[in-house]
Order: C-alpha cells, then sequence, then structure tokens
C-alpha cells in the first residue's frame, strides 16, 4: 500500500467508526461484552486513545529521533470514576474523536513517504516509527467498531 493509499485507509477507518456509532441503539450504550465494555465505554477509550495518538503523532514529527513517546494505562482510565466512561453522555468523546482524528489526518497530509521512518521511542514497545503509528491508529477504531457490534449482539 502505499502512502496516499495509508492515509485514505486512516481516513476511511474514522468514518466507518463515526457511522457505527451513528447507528448505536441509543438504548444499547451499557450492553457490556461479557469479557469487555459497553459501547459508552468503547467511545470514551477512543476519545482518549485517539487525544494520544494527537499528541504522539506530533512528537514524531517535530521533535529529535528517539524522543520518548508515553504510554498510558487503557485499564486504569476506564475505570476511574471522575474520567466518566461508564456515565458520561458520548457525544463530548465522539467529538474529541472526530476532531483529533480530523488534526491527525491533516498533519499525515503534509507528510512524506520518507517520513513513516522517523521514530520515537515508546515506554511501553520501544522503537515507534509514523509507519507504527499509522498502521496502529488506522486499526484501532476499526478494532472497536467491531468490538461495538459484538457488543450490541451479545457474542462473546
Amino acid at each position: 500500500m502505499n502512502f496516499a493509499e495509508r492515509i485514505a485507509a486512516y481516513e476511511a477507518a474514522t468514518k466507518s467508526f463515526e457511522e457505527q456509532v451513528a447507528a448505536l441503539d441509543r438504548l444499547k450504550l451499557d450492553v457490556k461484552h461479557p469479557e469487555g465494555w459497553s459501547p459508552r465505554q468503547v467511545i470514551h477509550h477512543l476519545a482518549d486513545s485517539e487525544a494520544q495518538s494527537y499528541a504522539r503523532l506530533r512528537r514524531l514529527v517535530a521533535e529529535p529521533a528517539g524522543s520518548i513517546i508515553q504510554g498510558y494505562d487503557e485499564g486504569a482510565w476506564a475505570v476511574s470514576p471522575a474520567l466518566g466512561y461508564e456515565t458520561d453522555p458520548i457525544e463530548t468523546p465522539l467529538a474529541v474523536f472526530s476532531a483529533v482524528r480530523a488534526g491527525s489526518l491533516a498533519v499525515l497530509q503534509h507528510l512524506e513517504n520518507k517520513d513513516l521512518a522517523r521514530y520515537g521511542e515508546h515506554t511501553e514497545r520501544g522503537r515507534f516509527t509514523i509507519a507504527d503509528w499509522l498502521a496502529g491508529y488506522t486499526k484501532h477504531p476499526l478494532d472497536h467498531g467491531e468490538q461495538l457490534a459484538r457488543a450490541l449482539r451479545g457474542e462473546l
């Protein structure tokens, strides 16, 4: 897949997740997958994850090679009552998801194929390139979109 196709796939993943959220039965936002999160929790998680990705991409682009890319404990964030994953409405996190994806897309559109090799050191994964970032954050909303569908079907 060439660079333009990778960017198009990233943009398509954004739209796919937004469409899946729009199609959700709002009465089923708190139906949990037996071993996972409810759709409400997934949407909150995607907002936080994308906010992290937004900062990570900018570090990878602007800072010297090898700069630290900080991990975070997504499980701890998901159970923190103050972050509202189980209680707060989904409109704000969905807006955050959409806004930061649009911001990251704008950055990607300024890059060239050679920039994919730029890297930082992720605190949990080690060397982390823009290519890794793009692959991971293209796949992430697709995986969670499928998680939404499974939760609502009550499947394991």
